[in-house]
């Protein structure tokens, strides 16, 4: 329990860190995760625990995640693309931070174990994606619904926010949350959906934290993050690619 005092601690500064982005500014938002970050990194040298030591590593992905999103200067690029570039710095960090805990493709989920389980979680994005468009109803990411225009912003959102996303949450951070506690696998849920807040709905965000739930427990019984990764590629693909041209 007392090593799982500071991982609550810094869930706190990361959800203070979103409410000052979202409904604040981004500029003291980029600044109170960059603390965040700083006070991470600090903690995993300094604590003698190694459990806690490596989780507190393993969390400040998610800092480095928000501070990449909000401080890329891209104005000039298409929307869709945004999601390849800004994945880029991210998966140097998941190597970076994986090549430390001597993290290997198994205990990042890359497996393909229970692949009944895992065909399943992937087509639920498909409903996931319905129920997400009916609340947010976003924009498209492309001017029309062709074979041509969908293709490659669609295997950018599979790869960039699917696997890419979900090796940071539920690839390393779950995978060193293990080490702090049965139930940091909870918390990581908690955590990611709270980077949901920023599209300022509460329908979307228990929705967020529902999947979230349901990717980790997944994750925590297969061990592998392939079916999740295909899920959340496919509900974003539905959202801002399909969805809006078929509804």
């Amino acid at each position: 329990m007392i090593a799982f005092l500071n991982p609550l601690a810094y869930l706190a500064a990361i959800a203070v860190a979103e409410l000052v982005t979202v409904f604040v500014d981004p500029f003291w938002g980029i600044t109170a995760y960059l603390f965040v970050l700083v006070f991470l990194i600090g903690n995993s040298t300094l604590m003698r625990t190694y459990p806690v030591n490596r989780f507190h590593l393993a969390l400040g992905l998610v800092p480095l995640v928000r501070i990449v999103s909000l401080s890329m200067a891209l104005s000039e690029v298409p929307l869709v693309y945004w999601y390849l570039i800004m994945a880029i710095p991210i998966v140097l960090g998941v190597l970076a931070v994986a090549a430390v805990l001597k993290m290997k493709p198994s205990d990042l989920g890359l497996t393909g174990r229970a692949l009944g389980l895992q065909i399943l979680v992937a087509l639920s994005g498909v409903v996931i994606g319905l129920v997400d468009y009916v609340i947010l109803k976003p924009e498209p990411l492309i001017e029309a619904l062709t074979l041509r225009s969908v293709v490659v912003p669609a295997l950018i959102l599979l790869v960039s926010t699917g696997l890419v996303e979900e090796l940071v949450f539920r690839g390393v951070i779950q995978r060193a949350a293990e080490t702090v506690g049965r139930w940091g696998w909870l918390y990581v849920a908690v955590i990611s959906s709270v980077l949901q807040i920023g599209h300022h709905s509460i329908l979307h965000w228990l929705l967020a934290l529902g999947v979230a739930l349901l990717y980790g427990w997944v994750v925590k019984r297969t061990g592998s993050i392939v079916g999740i990764s295909l899920s959340h590629g496919i509900v974003n693909v539905c959202l801002y690619l399909l969805f809006p041209f078929v509804l």
